[in-house]
């Protein structure tokens, strides 16, 4: 067992008197748990298999969960980590296989990893025939998912499979689909943005195919970290679900931590590399004995922290230089096995890997997680946090980066610390997305106003259009609309992009195709001389043909990077909702979005200078999406661009405390008089067509937003602006033009 004091060695090196880069060391307490007894009624099989896997009660959260679900109920739960989720779904979901001849369920993650984990833990029960498990995915074979069809009680899957595998084909799925009586959703705060908006339509394509044959499944979810279950798992899935969000679990508590990298320049707010504050931490830790967990964002930087910290052993302990191996979600489980088995005996002290790893897969005792860079949200940093500690003391550390939102963190801890978990938004309704699932629903079976209390109440009016702007592809029968066209609809539709179409990145050398990006991202990514990563490796983009949806790559070796710059102009269109944010009017509403990249930079990798510019010829872009629009009142000053374009970074940079979004979820535009308003207008818009809900969110969250803007603003200590305040890495206008202080001043009349 580890020593409390196991990680203060490495903590030490950044603690006052000596140094502060330890802005923060606070204490989780340790949690009794809750016990109660199992079910008496349970199948004796049931309880047996249980008991073999070390299982003999329940805590109090698990019993509420199974106990509702043997009522009937749409059950989430949303309990913390390591606390017994999977046992809560698994118990009744196994007493009704175990009970019913003909009774069938579905297990869906988000990754193939999860489902594998899943299903080694399902066949530990030791239930032999009664419980039939497969593993449904897209790399299983047609022989193998013919026999899941025929044998299987229980199948394991994601939700990309039954978009394109189960739903397409539900006639050969008839005899399965017809016993169908409980959906699992794992991990469900994954399905958030334009992939749980596409995940919302699959679960209700798959309950209607469900319906077809006279079945009417359960759905069954759970998430550790969710601010709004009840609402995101309505939109999920469709169905009013009973929520458990009490955790009667035990907990050891945990040590948690942030650490800021030295500030080298207050001029430029410039601070010392997180990957190198990482480096020395994780091997600090290791030479301490640690067994440890680092989280980086994206395989790049896995490799180059992975690569520092075997050199900084080879220097300092030579020993454990093999003792570090990378881990991710694409193994096989016979290597995941393999550096499980490590870890538990010691001979592996460290992991280091990207955030697939934050879902709930059992990777053994981990004494310490490092996550490097605020991940987003509260709710992916206490899930990776929660890979260490489960069953003894832990440590939780945060190495902090440069950005805004990261810094404001850093000067403000016990915020983060106090943060409740983030609201999730994912929006059904976004037309492009709902529009092409119904094709996809006509293709599986007639779609009429039948069908409106499973697919939603739009079905008449989008069918009708469908059959206005395709008539090739549809038609209106008595039955309803079905499809007509040549091919699949559902192999048009890719679930993490809210249009149907891609461009496939080839590298010129081999011929292989190295992935895909959404057209409507592709100019912005993959564009004539742009540097692509793909798994760590370089490439250069020699051509991008976005009328045969191909972007052809070179191997690369150069020492520079690249920045996009596109220019927009957005029509405002109606406004949903609108309020008062302190002396400004704000807007919630849809905009009519066109942009164009027009040139890409050239950047140092080392001191990140600008090398040169560059012009580019690109097709502009056009959407309409959701937005948000800020309105100064008449005044007799006029805020200069500089002031307005400043708060929207400020504004963007502040929006995840409400709601998670990516990096490339929102952009925005400032003008001085924007044509619709005819006065000073700030504007953030989604990048999806569509939009994915996230404003939507936000909107009742702008007072805490804005006021998080200005502390990120005023608290930093930078003079003119810098990445930790007002600049923005991604700015498509490169930071130009930006003036700090009159932002502070705009700042002051936003929060009132």
């Amino acid at each position: 067992m580890s020593d409390r004091a196991g990680w203060d060695a490495a903590l030490s090196f950044g603690a006052p008197p000596h140094d502060d880069r330890l802005v923060f060391r606070g204490e989780q307490p340790a949690v009794a748990g809750q016990p109660e007894p199992l079910p008496a009624d349970l199948p004796a099989a049931l309880v047996a298999a249980l008991e073999r896997t070390g299982v003999t009660h329940l805590w109090s959260h698990q019993a509420e969960a199974i106990a509702l679900a043997r009522e009937g109920r749409h059950v989430g739960i949303t309990s913390g980590t390591a606390s017994g989720k999977t046992l809560a779904y698994t118990v009744p979901v196994l007493e009704t296989l175990l009970t019913e001849s003909h009774t069938r369920a579905l297990y869906l993650a988000p990754t193939k990893a999860l489902a594998q984990d899943q299903a080694r833990r399902l066949h530990a029960l030791g239930l032999g025939r009664d419980l039939r498990v497969s593993l449904v995915d897209g790399d299983t074979d047609t022989a193998s998912r013919r026999r899941a069809r025929i044998e299987s009680n229980l199948v394991l899957s994601n939700p990309d499979m039954v978009h394109i595998g189960i739903c397409p084909h539900h006639q050969r799925w008839d005899e399965w689909l017809s016993g169908l009586s409980a959906i699992i959703i794992d991990e469900a705060h994954v399905y958030r943005g334009v992939f749980g908006s596409h995940v919302a339509h699959v679960i209700r394509r798959l309950r209607r195919c469900a319906a077809l044959y006279g079945a009417s499944p359960q759905l069954l979810l759970a998430s550790a970290t969710v601010g709004n279950p009840a609402e995101a798992f309505g939109q999920l899935t469709g169905c009013a679900i009973s929520i458990v969000d009490a955790d009667g679990a035990p907990s050891p508590g945990r040590d948690v931590a942030l650490w800021n990298p030295s500030l080298l320049d207050e001029a430029t707010g410039r601070r010392a590399s997180r990957i190198q504050e990482a480096v020395g931490l994780v091997a600090q830790l290791v030479i301490d004995d640690q067994r440890v967990i680092c989280f980086a964002p994206g395989r790049q930087m896995v490799e180059l922290i992975l690569r520092g910290v075997r050199d900084e052993l080879t220097r300092r302990a030579p020993v454990l230089t093999d003792r570090v191996e990378p881990y991710r979600a694409g193994y096989t489980p016979e290597v995941r096995r393999q550096i499980e088995a490590r870890l538990a005996s010691g001979a592996l002290r460290a992991v280091i890997a990207t955030n697939a790893l934050e879902l709930g897969i059992d990777i053994g005792e981990l004494d310490c997680a490092v996550v490097v860079g605020f991940p987003g949200s509260v709710a992916s940093l206490r899930q990776e946090w929660g890979r260490a500690g489960r069953r003894q003391r832990g440590l939780g550390l945060l190495v902090l980066g440069d950005d805004a939102l990261d810094q404001w963190f850093a000067r403000h801890p016990e915020a983060l610390m106090a943060r409740p978990v983030e609201a999730i938004a994912l929006d059904p309704n976004n037309p492009e997305i709902r529009i092409a699932h119904l094709a996809c629903a006509a293709a599986e079976a007639a779609v009429g106003p039948r069908d409106e209390s499973i697919l939603g109440v739009h079905v008449t009016d989008d069918a009708d259009a469908l059959v206005h702007l395709s008539p090739d592809d549809f038609a209106m029968t008595a039955a309803g609309l079905i499809w007509t066209g040549v091919d699949d609809p559902a192999s048009r539709v890719s679930l993490r992009s809210s249009g149907n179409q891609a461009v496939t990145i080839i590298d010129s050398e081999s011929g292989a195709v190295l992935g895909d990006v959404e057209q409507d991202r592709a100019p912005l990514t993959v564009h004539p001389g742009a540097v692509h990563l793909n798994f760590g490796e370089r490439y250069l983009v020699t051509e991008l043909d976005l009328e045969h949806g191909q972007a052809i790559v070179e191997p690369f070796r150069g020492d520079w990077f690249t920045v996009a710059r596109a220019e927009s102009q957005i029509r405002l269109l109606d406004s949903e909702r609108d309020d008062w944010l302190g002396n400004w009017r704000v807007h919630l509403g849809e905009a009519e979005v066109t942009t164009q990249v027009v040139a890409f930079q050239r950047r140092r990798v080392d001191d990140l200078s600008v090398i040169d510019q560059r012009p580019l010829d690109l097709p502009p872009r056009e959407y309409r999406t959701a937005a948000l629009w800020c309105v100064r009142p008449p005044t007799d000053d006029e805020p200069s661009l500089g002031g307005l374009h400043a708060i929207e970074h400020l504004l963007a940079a502040a929006l995840p405390l409400a709601v998670p979004c990516d990096g490339g979820d929102l952009a925005g535009l400032s003008l001085q008089l924007h044509p619709d308003t005819s006065l000073p207008t700030i504007i953030l818009h989604e990048t999806r067509a569509g939009g994915a809900g996230i404003l939507r969110t936000a909107f009742a969250a702008l007072p805490r937003i804005a006021e998080a803007a200005q502390s990120i603003a005023a608290g930093c200590p930078c003079q003119l602006g810098c990445p930790s305040c007002i600049q923005s890495f991604g700015c498509p206008s490169l930071n130009e033009p930006l003036d700090k202080a009159l932002a502070l001043v705009l700042l002051q009349e936003l929060v009132g």
